[in-house]
């Protein structure tokens, strides 16, 4: 297996359009593994629908040991080819200003990876060597290799832009794609919109394939690409579960890392999909688990499927256990307002979630439990990432200590989280293999509490 990582000089370069215009047309002749660095659920969901197998992410911060996330990286590679990684954001933007702390940058060093960058030649030419140049110089421990030049105007604008990085910078430019309005992607607050909402996204992918078909030299890229010489890990070795557990996935709710099913499934946990915007009745489970997604993009439907609502509420309140982030929490309060509307939610948490036209809450933080929880045990400390355009107003007593540190300083604290009987809401998006060991006593408390 070979691997490779696309990085942008900014968030908005086009990183993302470039990777799956890559892994459309890289997937004709490969076997292709895609990850994506950093917490983000809705770029793995394209990467996922083009290879036809889950991405991944590799985050240095939800996953602090270095041993686990090199397992992470190589574990189900049998067969593969190619290892195609997308950035987050700008290079060496991470957690404040240390170019380390949790950046594209330092997961290409921890993991050897070597990496193209994507520039934005929107407005630059001779200027784009430059950026390129102080890219390479900022920190020569990176191992950039080439360059894709992104939002191309023309041919010839193509060939100032090329012959510029190449002159000052002696870097491969391996090709570029033309500005094209049509290819775009659109977003929203949390993001790009998730591919299952876009009825054109197969069209789209298909002509961002055939851009990069065009104007990207693929094999250039391939030989630029590192050799993985490592052999893919051997399992974890897992307690057994027989827990059945419900888990809520449609339009509204689809924010899960894929690691995370995967490792609930390894110890032999059966997934049962359910959908709360179109089952009337639950599945035969053991317990819920509620993810993040666009709830208050669906709150009509989900406020009309009354059924499913009152089964759910009568589940917490027979004292099954219910694990819910962000999303979950606000649909498992009693109310949903967008600022036009309130709509009736489950109920269990009395609460009601208001939308926000700015982020309330955006990057890595820690969160310590201040008593039994059905997420872990009083004193223990999840590190975690919130990122959400609401706020749930209640009186219920919270169960997290929040701490926000950028530059080992803290910079903000806060309260969350919330349990009502066995059923535990909070906005904290946890990554299960920050410890195994987490793991496992989190699937224990599911049984446990559901007998």
């Amino acid at each position: 297996m070979r691997k490779i990582l696309i990085a942008g000089v900014t968030s908005g370069s086009g990183k993302t359009t470039v990777t799956l215009g890559l892994l459309a047309a890289l997937r004709e002749h490969y076997q292709i593994q895609a990850y994506k660095v950093g917490p983000d659920y809705v770029d793995t969901k394209f990467h996922t629908r083009i290879t036809g197998r889950p991405s991944r992410n590799l985050d240095n911060f939800l996953v602090p040991d270095p041993k686990m996330l090199n397992y992470l990286f190589l574990k189900d590679t049998q067969g593969i080819d190619l290892a195609v990684i997308e950035g987050v954001m700008g290079l060496y933007d991470g957690l404040g200003t240390d170019k380390d702390a949790y950046s594209t940058a330092s997961v290409a060093k921890q993991l050897n990876i070597p990496v193209i960058l994507v520039i934005d030649a929107r407005a630059i030419s001779t200027s784009a060597a430059a950026i390129v140049q102080g890219f390479q110089e900022f920190d020569r421990e990176v191992n950039i290799v080439g360059v894709i030049v992104n939002h191309v105007m023309s041919a010839n604008h193509y060939e100032l832009v090329r012959q510029a990085i190449h002159k000052y910078t002696h870097l491969p430019v391996v090709g570029y794609l033309p500005f094209k309005k049509e290819v775009a992607l659109p977003s929203r607050q949390l993001g790009l919109v998730p591919d299952q909402e876009l009825p054109t996204i197969d069209h789209k992918i298909e002509q961002l394939k055939q851009l990069v078909q065009t104007h990207i030299d693929l094999n250039q890229l391939i030989k630029l690409s590192a050799p993985i010489t490592s052999r893919p890990p051997a399992p974890l070795v897992l307690p057994v579960t027989h827990l059945r557990l419900g888990i809520a996935q449609d339009q509204a709710f689809n924010f899960y890392y894929a690691d995370n099913l995967d490792l609930l499934q390894q110890m032999g946990a059966t997934l049962v999909p359910f959908s709360p915007l179109t089952d009337s009745h639950l599945p035969a489970v053991d317990a819920l688990y509620l993810g993040g997604g666009y709830p208050e993009e669906f709150a009509a439907q989900l406020a009309a499927n009354t059924t499913l609502k009152q089964e759910i509420l009568a589940f917490s309140q027979a004292g099954k256990p219910i694990y819910a982030e962000c999303g979950g929490l606000m649909y498992l309060g009693q109310f949903l307002d967008d600022g036009q509307h309130s709509y009736p939610m489950v109920g269990v948490f009395a609460g009601v979630s208001h939308m926000t036209p700015r982020l309330k809450k955006f990057g890595y933080c820690f969160a310590k439990t201040q008593c039994d929880t059905l997420l872990a045990p009083a004193d223990q400390v999840i590190v975690g990432h919130e990122f959400h355009h609401s706020t749930f107003q209640t009186q219920l007593p919270t169960v997290f200590e929040m701490t926000k540190v950028r530059d080992q300083q803290v910079v903000a604290t806060w309260k969350g989280g919330y349990q009502v009987r066995h059923t535990f809401a909070s906005y904290l998006h946890v990554h299960f293999y920050q410890n195994v060991q987490f793991a496992t006593n989190f699937v224990h408390r599911l049984e446990g509490f559901g007998t």
